[in-house]
């Protein structure tokens, strides 16, 4: 196994040289088993590590299979505000994420000292910030929500009261448009992977591709242009739709479509094609790979459960808080599946 120096902002794997075989594959699901460790992946991770998970989805149901889990620890392979939320909902579980630099552009566009400031300018607002955020902005957040229940958390909110959402400036503009709430201010932050998945490039895929469905994350940055297609017409409204992760995953298993273009990180194709065997999926940019999902990789893993690295920890005032949001969004409603 290769390591690398580790270095703060790099998004270059520090753990390399372990190919996925099939031994490793066994030598995983060994310690995992030592350990008394649940094995969880997001979506976005690489494949193989995926396929050697006890549990795949989005960061909130990952979370939530974390805090019913009956194992010691939780090895979380995701990027770290992911792991951080696993461990405020499961506060006596060890947790550990396999490299404790795998960061997120979405979570880091705003700091605490950022909402702070933010709030004091809008002293009566009410703070929603989806579960891309940090610990810390959590428990600074009114209530938290997700892509797929984002809409129905500002609908619970009294409608003279303002809004303050953040992070995703995309997702954000997509609840604004569906609630046509006025008083409702977004911060101006985005995932980098996501925003880099423009109009253009979904126009010339849909084209080329006139009988495919498209499925579009609502934090990309084509968003907009994917319901501008549908309203002139330039592709059925029906076969646009704009979902989380876990809403990808439903419409995959009910689709009657051939061919499906995916406006998302890659990662999201290896659950889609496991889902929908006989469906064509093709990614709308197969160059939106996360470099920080990415930085999971088999020998990260391994030297994770050899070594028991890299332990998250929240502090326990700001774990009790965050999950204060956290528990508010579930009140409102099911968060469905998360991003």
């Amino acid at each position: 196994m290769t390591t690398t120096s580790l270095t703060l902002g790099s998004t270059e794997p520090a753990y390399t040289g372990v190919e996925p075989t099939p031994e490793w594959f066994a030598e995983i699901k060994s310690l995992a088993k030592k350990r008394n460790a649940t094995l969880l992946a997001h979506n976005y991770q690489l494949p193989a590590i995926q396929d050697v998970a006890d549990h795949v989805g989005d960061s909130l149901a990952l979370s939530r299979i974390a805090a019913e889990a009956e194992t010691d620890e939780i090895i979380f392979c995701g990027v770290h505000f992911m792991a951080e939320t696993a461990k405020i909902l499961s506060p006596d579980k060890r947790v550990l994420i396999p490299d404790e630099r795998a960061g997120c552009s979405l979570a880091d566009s705003i700091t605490a000292d950022d909402l702070r400031a933010w709030k004091a300018d809008h002293p009566d607002a009410v703070v929603v910030s989806y579960v891309n955020t940090t610990a810390e902005v959590k428990g600074l957040t009114d209530i938290c929500c997700t892509s797929s229940n984002a809409v129905d958390v500002v609908n619970s909110i009294d409608p003279d009261k303002e809004v303050l959402f953040l992070p995703d400036q995309f997702l954000g503009a997509h609840v604004k448009r569906v609630t046509g709430r006025q008083n409702m201010q977004i911060w101006a932050g985005e995932c980098h992977v996501h925003a880099g998945i423009n109009g253009d490039e979904l126009t010339a895929k849909s084209q080329s591709h006139p009988d495919a469905e498209l499925y579009v994350h609502p934090e990309c940055g084509c968003a907009t242009s994917a319901l501008y297609l549908a309203g002139e017409g330039f592709v059925p409204a029906d076969k646009v739709k704009i979902l989380s992760t876990g809403g990808m995953l439903d419409a995959a298993r009910e689709t009657g479509a051939t061919q499906v273009l995916v406006a998302t990180e890659v990662g999201m194709l290896h659950q889609l094609r496991k889902a929908a065997p006989d469906v064509d999926f093709q990614a709308v940019n197969d160059r939106a790979s996360c470099p920080y999902m990415k930085m999971i990789t088999p020998a990260a893993l391994l030297r994770c459960l050899r070594e028991g690295k890299d332990e998250v920890h929240v502090a326990p005032d700001v774990a009790a808080r965050a999950k204060l949001s956290v528990q508010r969004m579930i009140e409102i409603g099911t968060p469905g599946t998360g991003e």
